[in-house]
Order: C-alpha cells, then structure tokens, then sequence
C-alpha cells in the first residue's frame, strides 16, 4: 500500500520546514491497531520541540495525538506501521520563538514494526564529511549529512552508512542507532557521540536489561571495533528494525539478536 499523507492544514511554499528546514521529526508506532510506546514518543517530541524553542501549543497534549492518530490512521484500516510525524515553525509570529507551529506527518504500513525486516543491511563507513555531537544532534531534525550519505549509499549499492562524529568515533547510521553485539555484550554509541535519542530502542534495550538478557554498555566506539562485533542491530524510528549482514569484507550473524527482538516483541 502507498505511503498515506496527513496535515494540519494546507501545505505553504512559505512555511518554514520548506524554506529554512525549521521542523523537527519522530515517529509514532502502531501494532495491532493500537498505539504503543506513545506515551516515550510523545515526549521525546515534546523534548524535541523545547529544544528548537518552538511554540508548543496548550492542544499538544498526549490525548490529542492518541485521538488524532485514533481517528485518522487506526479507524481507517491501519492495523501496523510507522507514523513519521513532522511539526514545523510557521512565519506568523513577531519572533520565531513566539510563530505558530502546524504538522505533517505520513503512514508507512508494514506487517509488524517490532519484527527484523528479513533482508540484512550492507553498510560502510563514510569518512568525507562527520556528524556533530551537540544538543541537536541526538533529535531529528533537518540534517544535509543524511542527504549526503543516502546519496552516497545508493551511489555506492548500499543500504545505509555508518557516521563518525568529529573525534572519528561511531555515531550513528543514516537512519537511526547501532547496536553491536559482543558475547552477552551489547555495545551502543552514547548520546555524547551523536548518536540519536530513540523511544524505540530505549524501550528494547530496558526490555533486555530487566530481564537480564543482555549486558547493555554505552561506549565511545572506535570505527575499528565494528568490524569485532558478532552481530549488528539497527533500529531506525523512520524505517524499523534491522540486521546488518555486511560491513565492508566483514559479514555478520543475526541469530542472537532475532532471539532477543522476538523475546521483546512477545512481551507486548
């Protein structure tokens, strides 16, 4: 099924996210038509508009998008998939801080966003440009280097790149976190590294460490330590879960991880 499109009103060749890329981005999930995790998304969206000090609205409570999203995807048939949900900064207000904010946001079905997609990934790493590991870059907002790298990775048959930040250490992937398993060791990228704040894989990595299925260790990862891992996780907010088959030579495993995400999705 096609990708399906909703706004808060009629889209202006003026408004902000067109001219400046002044918008920020999460995804909402639904499985079994029903909204999970809404309540981590909703305030990492929450979290992501004070960090771009946009003008938050008294409507913008949890409830508004549950019913939005209640009406508008899951009672017209949506039964699973990624709700990709964009609010942008209009050009109405004295300052910006003080404009109002209107959003967008599109639908991609899929048949559950808590399984690993069957194909596995082919990354590389990219070296010509770096992500920042600042305040905003662990939110989704408007990033040229995410233009950069799909570009290169279809350029180069690839399904996605890894970033490095400044310090030549991994960040992240294009589209979302990696997770790098080791033994009974799962590896991530901190925050402080640039790696994306994600609602979905805070709520995998609890999952595993309540349950003591898995040592969970933030670290500052060196390019090199990739190519040691047994198995690799993405988890993308846009796109969903994904083993990773190949980094350059190097092919990797994805039995371990798909006995963990099953366990995981279970427990839902």
């Amino acid at each position: 099924m096609e990708n399906q499109y909703f706004t808060s009103g009629e889209l202006d060749v003026k408004n902000r996210a067109f001219l400046s890329g002044d918008t920020v981005k999460v995804s909402f999930f639904v499985r079994d038509a029903k909204l999970i995790m809404d309540e981590e998304c909703y305030f990492f969206l929450m979290a992501s508009m004070r960090k771009m000090r946009m003008n938050i609205p008294l409507s913008y409570t949890l409830e508004f998008f549950q019913s939005v999203f209640n009406k508008e995807v899951i009672e017209r048939g949506v039964k699973n998939g990624i709700i990709n949900f964009q609010v942008f900064r209009n050009m109405d207000g004295i300052t910006l801080s003080k404009s109002s904010v209107s959003y967008y946001y599109e639908i991609v079905e899929m048949n559950d966003v808590l399984y690993v997609h069957e194909r596995p990934l082919e990354l590389d790493l990219i070296k010509e440009i770096n992500v920042n590991n600042n305040l905003l870059s662990n939110i989704r907002v408007h990033s040229p280097e995410n233009i950069y790298g799909e570009i290169y990775a279809q350029e180069n048959d690839l399904d996605d790149v890894i970033f490095l930040n400044p310090s030549k250490r991994i960040a992240r992937a294009g589209t979302g976190n990696l997770l790098f398993l080791e033994g009974d060791v799962i590896k991530i990228p901190k925050q402080t590294e640039g790696a994306y704040i994600s609602p979905l894989m805070e709520n995998f990595v609890t999952f595993l460490h309540k349950n003591n299925l898995a040592d969970i260790q933030e670290h500052e990862i060196i390019a090199f330590e990739s190519q040691k891992a047994e198995e690799i996780l993405l988890i993308s907010e846009e796109k969903g879960i994904f083993s990773v088959g190949k980094i350059r030579n190097k092919t990797f495993g994805k039995n371990r991880f798909l006995e963990l995400t099953e366990a995981w999705r279970k427990s839902f």
